[in-house]
Parts: structure tokens; C-alpha cells; sequence
């Protein structure tokens, strides 16, 4: 199998916002990820999100959907309708994983779809996919 990206490399360039209300659920993204060196912030619900985003835009959003204050649907609509935002590499990681959600998350403009429980093997290699695309659109 090849590596998601060398341990050796410094991948903190890349900014990763995790959101999601559950805390045992950031800490264990955090903990997949936090090898790889990204500069990882994460949210505890869709207001908190929004406003990571206008602090700082991230490369990369995991947002879960079944969250307070503002559901993530709500935030996915409201980044992709605002020309700041809208360009915001955005994975769904959630629970929620009817045909009905998973088109949903597609519709309002999600990149991609991972339904929990997360299987870390299948969430690096969407990871390993957006910053490429990232990557690709700054030509870096």
C-alpha cells in the first residue's frame, strides 16, 4: 500500500478545519491526521465553523452534519454561496448516510462523502485526493 504522504514531510502549509460536536470524534480526526503535521483547528458547531473560516480560510473543512446552532448543511450552503468561500475543498464525515443526505451534501456542494463510523485508511486517502486538488489550483 503506498503512504498517505512520508512522516518526513512537513505538510503544515495545509490548514484542516475539523467540525463536529462530538468531542471524542475531533480528537480522533486530530489524531489521524496530526502525524501528517497539518496545522489542524477544529469547531464544536456550525457558528463556530463559519467564524473559523472568516479568522482564517482552511484548505480542507470535515464537517459533520448533525450539529447545534447551525446544521452543517446550512453551513456548506452558506460557504458555497459566498465568493470567499466558495472554493473551500469541504469533506462530509457523518452518521447521516441516507441517499436522501448523502445527494443533499452533494447538492449543496460537498466534495466528497464519508460516512461514520470513519475508517482511517478511506479518510487519508480523500485527504491525500483534496490537497492534491489544492494544490492543484494554487500550482503549488
Amino acid at each position: 500500500m503506498v503512504p498517505f504522504y512520508a512522516q518526513d514531510h512537513d505538510y503544515s502549509r495545509f490548514n484542516v478545519l475539523v467540525v463536529d460536536d462530538i468531542p471524542i470524534n475531533l480528537t480522533l480526526v486530530q489524531k489521524m491526521l496530526s502525524k501528517y503535521n497539518f496545522a489542524i483547528r477544529t469547531a464544536a458547531n456550525g457558528q463556530q465553523a463559519l467564524d473559523a473560516v472568516a479568522a482564517q480560510k482552511p484548505d480542507l473543512i470535515l464537517l459533520d452534519l448533525m450539529l447545534p446552532v447551525l446544521d452543517g448543511f446550512e453551513v456548506l450552503r452558506r460557504l458555497r454561496a459566498d465568493p470567499a468561500t466558495e472554493d473551500i475543498q469541504i469533506v462530509i464525515l457523518s452518521a447521516l448516510n441516507s441517499n436522501e443526505d448523502v445527494v443533499k451534501g452533494f447538492n449543496l456542494g460537498a466534495n466528497d462523502f464519508i460516512m461514520k463510523p470513519i475508517i482511517m485508511q478511506k479518510l487519508l486517502s480523500c485527504v491525500n485526493t483534496q490537497m492534491k486538488l489544492v494544490e492543484a489550483k494554487a500550482g503549488k
